[in-house]
Formats: structure tokens, sequence, C-alpha cells
């Protein structure tokens, strides 16, 4: 342990345990995924980021040893510790450069973005040297100003290779490209077992593989076309999800989408109708079934069938607002009573 942390300090990089581990130290094997959270700061104590928070969310960090992570001094520190370690590093400037753009990605990533939105056309080193903005301001700064920073990191797992399934991010374009099928059905599988939200959070991994895929390609291409085709029946599924969830608005936004590419996709019509009827927006939504019905007249029962339901609800709320209001503006004549001097 001391020649570890001997080691480490010649490397730049001084070591203090909060909280000792349990078991054997891994070998960390190529392949090897490493599960932790971190919290960043700089010196003076100022935190940049902190995964049990970034994005509104308790996200850990992972990791798979041997695929060159930009930030290589996280792999160099996690071999240092065992299952359930809690430790703080502090590391030189040298470790620390291309921090502001893992930053960047790792912010993205929590808020469902690209993680190389915003890096496509300058490489890492040659970002540092420039002026370009990553579009927060403490890191704009630490870019300008390359210092020293402080990781906290908590071992959650070890997982050894081949004991998992690898995240987007860890994937290569093939890879993405082979999982989408798994995922999908994976998603259908937990749907029909009435498992809604677990269905929503495959079906918007198969769809943020192929947007991750999408976005490489030029739009109209042959290869961008294909992708959206392959994402469109997804994003019927995860709006259909949302439906049972109650997010009205945003599968309104999602089939509009559809429907602006794909101008006879029935499906999206009919989960659009449902979700403008469930926002009392009874004209559009009527428009929707209609248009349903001239794509195809064999679903004339079920668009009844939602017809005959808004109507149902309207009425009700109509019957409701009445009864709230009646007697509102029922004024009775106040007899005037008379006062003697």
């Amino acid at each position: 342990m001391e020649e570890e942390g001997r080691r480490l300090l010649e490397e730049g990089i001084r070591k203090k345990v909060i909280s000792p581990g349990k078991g054997d130290l891994s070998t960390f094997p190529n392949g090897t995924k490493v599960v932790f959270h971190y919290r960043t700061s700089l010196c003076d104590g100022t935190v940049l980021d902190d995964s049990r928070t970034m994005g509104g969310r308790s996200k850990p960090m992972e990791l798979i040893m041997g695929k060159k992570f930009k930030l290589a001094v996280w792999e160099r520190i996690v071999i240092t510790m065992r299952q359930g370690e809690v430790a703080e590093f502090t590391c030189d400037t040298k470790h620390t450069a291309l921090y502001p753009l893992v930053s960047q990605s790792l912010r993205n990533i929590s808020v469902g973005k690209d993680p190389l939105e915003g890096q496509r056309h300058c490489c890492g080193i040659a970002q540092i040297h420039s002026h370009h903005s990553l579009g927060h301001k403490d890191l704009d700064h630490l870019q300008a100003n390359p210092q020293p920073l402080v990781f906290a990191i908590e071992m959650l797992e070890v997982l050894p290779p081949g004991s998992f399934q690898l995240d987007m991010w860890a994937m290569t374009d093939k890879e993405k490209l082979d999982s989408v099928p798994l995922i999908h059905d994976e998603g259908n599988s937990l749907f029909k077992q009435g498992k809604i939200k677990e269905a929503t959070e495959k079906y918007y991994n198969a769809i943020a593989c192929l947007k991750n895929l999408q976005m490489k390609e030029h739009p109209g291409d042959e290869a961008w076309v294909q992708l959206d085709q392959m994402i469109t029946p997804l994003l019927l599924n995860y709006c259909q999800c949302l439906l049972l969830q109650g997010q009205y608005y945003e599968v309104i936004e999602h089939c509009s989408s559809l429907i602006f590419k794909y101008e006879d996709n029935v499906k999206a019509y009919y989960k659009r109708g449902k979700a403008h009827a469930a926002v009392w927006n009874e004209k559009e939504a009527r428009a929707d079934f209609a248009k349903v019905l001239e794509l195809d007249p064999s679903l004339e029962a079920s668009v009844n069938k939602e017809l005959k339901a808004m109507e149902e609800k309207l009425r009700s709320k109509q019957a409701e607002e009445k009864g709230r209001y009646k007697g509102l503006f029922d004024f009775k004549a106040i007899p005037a009573t008379a006062t003697t001097g």
C-alpha cells in the first residue's frame, strides 16, 4: 500500500483514503468494468461535477478498462481501489488538462445529448489551445487556466470481462447497431409484463443508440434514412409507454415529428389523437382520428371507441363545470331596511 502511494506521488497523484474497501484488490484486466461515483473539485473546494447530482439524477460513472478513456488518470487511480473504498486523489495539471472536454461530454450525456456535441470539428489538444467555448463558464475558465483537480471516488463495483452488457458510450458503431434489436426485444418483453417504466428506458436507450449513429450521417442520405426507419417503430413504442404514464404533450411532440417526415404513419396519428383527447384538444383529436380512418378504414371500431371515450369525458367535464359555477351569479333581491331618524 505504501509502495503504491509512493508510485502515485512520483506520478503527480496524491491519494487520501477516506474509507477502506473490502476484499482483494482486482488485477483489472482489459475489459473489466468499474462502476464508481465521483466528485470533481478545484483545490479550493469548488465543486465542478458530482455524479450523484449531475443532470438532476444520481448516475455513477462506468469505465471499461483498456478502452483508452480520454481522461487517462481515471484509469490510473481506480486500479488502486478495492470495491467499497472511498478515496480522494489530488492530481497535477498534467493529468487534468483534458478534464474540461470530458466534463462537457458527461454533462451532455446526463441531459440526453450527444456526448460529442461541440467537439466534432476540433481534436482535444487543439481545442485546449483555442478560444472555443464549451458552453459552460466554469469549464471555459478551467480550459483557459489548467490546474490540479481533486477527484473524490467511491468504488461501487468491479465487474470481470464478459459479465455485463456494454453501455452505449463504450460500444463501437457496429456494437451499437447489433445491440438495438436485443434492446428492442427486452423493451417489448418488459411492456408485456406491465413494467412500463422499465420498458420506456429500454426503448429510449435503443433510440439513443440509433440517434448517435444517425448524427454521423448526412440527413437524407441512404444510411441516414435506414437508421430513421429503424428509429420510427421504437419511437412509437416509446410514445405508447409515455401515453400510459400521462406524458401527453411529449407524445404530441414526438408523433408530430414523425408525421412531418412520414405523412402516412397511421400509428403516429392514432397516438397523437389519443394524446390530444387526453388534454382536451377536441378539434385536434378529431382531425387526427379522421386521418386514421382515411389511412386505414379497418380501424373504425378502435377510433369510434376513442371518440366515444373522449365525448364522455367532455360531457363529464362540462357537467362538473356547470355544477361548480351554479348559483354563482344568482343574486337574490336584498330587502331594503328602513331607518328612522
